[in-house]
């Protein structure tokens, strides 16, 4: 390539591509970044409109997730996880009060048969 060619070819790629370039991955790196933070946060709900951040804790990015109240029951022994069986006594560290006044479990590895790892659970209105 002449000289010339690579020179021109230079700065078209310096005025240009280098901004887009630059731009590609700032927005890259900024979405990959709220995917991190969404991933800790609970949905808004009517309680909570701006959600609520999970505690590190309890979750690793993908553990917690609100679930239907069907999906737990109170039993005199505790909570019982209706999927697994599970039972989270009624003084279990893992058992929080939810922000948002909705049932969250985080299991590990966020599956449906994962042990519990903290359960979110609304307060009692007697």
């Amino acid at each position: 390539m002449p000289a010339t060619t690579a020179t021109a070819l230079a700065t078209v790629l310096r005025s240009s591509a280098a901004p887009t370039v630059g731009v590609l991955a700032l927005a890259c790196s900024w979405v990959a970044g709220v995917g991190m933070a969404v991933a800790h946060d609970a949905l808004p709900t009517s309680a909570k409109p701006t959600g609520w951040s999970y505690p590190f804790a309890c979750c690793s990015g993908y553990d917690c997730r609100m679930v239907p109240e069907t999906a737990i029951s109170e039993r005199p022994e505790g909570y019982v996880i209706d999927g697994t069986g599970e039972i989270v006594g009624h003084r279990d560290v893992r058992l929080k009060n939810s922000p948002d006044g909705e049932f969250h479990w985080c299991s590990v590895a966020g599956a449906d048969d994962g042990r519990t790892i903290c359960l979110f659970v609304p307060p009692r209105s007697y």
